[in-house]
């Protein structure tokens, strides 16, 4: 299948090497935050070394510099307080990470973090708390104590996974004027009015996006030309196509489709959702299947087609990432301790193996700098 809707970015790479980091869930072999560096022109990764003293590193964002990286610390206590952290780290010139202090979340089990695009501001999600944190950087790139916590409140139709709000994701708009928050536990993507100046997240009108009963909505991704949306949805494998109106902060929902092949009858949970940077192509991955769910985006509606299902030669994709190019997809194979490489076919979008996956201990999130 030949794609046919613009590109929104340039195929050709940068540059030739590129840092990346690996945050991971430190137990086994695993002991922190792996660095790494990326060939953008073979796509081969080779890992430099490993920044230790954070527990449970699972999720990482950089600032918009990308002289920064924040990563989570996914526990239940952090510091003698109940909730988790987030870890704040200078990039240095090498690529090596310089911690430059931490603060506590006031939610347990953070789980996803971005920072705003002013890079004052870090939103971050904490899953067994079932709220939203907003911390301030300050200029040297050092956090400060949390300026809010919004508190999610409900259940939803899984009395396993959905006894309470579990927010998973927070996601801002190019704007940077609204966000969206994938509440798992209650079924919502909560939206909210996001304050710059003030780093304060106010409910939007309306502030919701009701899923499908028992889908559990997790992660979320803005289509490059801001009008289109996409989350998807842990436990009924499925990936919700939304239009989006920037003006408003509205989301309308629309067509879902299942991330699944026809036929499969074991057991499966989705995890992460990104559009390429072309626009015409969307991957979402998928844990026991063990796939990356690959769909063309049709240019005029925004709805999604089946392309392929491809294998990431290891067990549990938990968080994939593309290069900055679009050339290339990095999966995280959580349960085999691997890094997967493919090649992505600038037509149609589908992705090839690139050589042998990488050893890296429990992988959990893939981030180019």
């Amino acid at each position: 299948m030949t794609l046919g809707a613009p590109d929104y970015a340039s195929a050709a790479p940068s540059r030739a090497t590129i840092p990346l980091y690996l945050g991971t869930y430190t137990r086994g072999r695993s002991r922190g935050i792996y660095i790494a560096t990326f060939d953008a022109v073979s796509g081969s990764v080779t890992v430099d070394g490993v920044v230790e003293g954070v527990e449970n590193p699972s999720f990482l964002a950089l600032d918009p510099t990308r002289t920064r990286l924040y990563a989570v610390s996914e526990v239940g206590e952090f510091e003698g307080t109940a909730g988790g952290g987030v870890v704040a780290f200078a990039i240095e010139r090498d690529g090596g990470l310089r911690a430059l202090n931490r603060q506590a979340t006031h939610g347990g089990a953070p789980c996803q973090l971005t920072v705003d695009a002013t890079g004052r501001h870090l939103l971050v999600a904490n899953y067994s708390g079932g709220n939203v944190t907003v911390l301030p950087i300050r200029p040297d790139g050092s956090l400060g104590p949390a300026a809010q916590v919004v508190q999610h409140r409900g259940s939803g139709a899984d009395p396993r996974h959905q006894e309470g709000p579990h927010a998973h994701s927070v996601t801002l708009d190019a704007g940077n004027r609204f966000a969206a928050v994938a509440d798992l536990g209650i079924d919502r993507v909560m939206v909210y009015r996001f304050d710059a100046e003030r780093g304060r997240l106010d409910p939007a009108t309306p502030a919701e996006v009701r899923m499908t009963a028992g889908a559990g909505p997790r992660h979320f991704d803005f289509h490059p030309d801001g009008r289109r949306a996409y989350v998807i949805n842990e436990l009924n494998s499925t990936i919700t196509a939304l239009s989006y109106s920037p003006e408003t902060g509205v989301f309308e929902p629309g067509q879902s489709v299942s991330t699944l092949p026809p036929g499969h009858t074991g057991g499966n949970s989705c995890a992460d959702i990104h559009v390429a940077p072309s626009g015409r192509v969307i991957y979402g991955s998928n844990r026991g299947h063990d796939s990356i769910a690959v769909f063309a985006i049709a240019p005029d509606t925004g709805e999604l087609v089946p392309v392929q299902h491809q294998s990431t030669l290891g067990r549990t994709p938990r968080n994939f990432a593309i290069d900055p190019a679009g050339r290339f997809l990095l999966a995280a194979n959580q349960d085999s301790d691997s890094l997967a490489v493919f090649a992505i076919d600038p037509q149609t979008g589908t992705l090839s193996p690139v050589g042998e996956p990488v050893d890296v201990p429990v992988p959990v999130c893939v981030r180019f700098a």
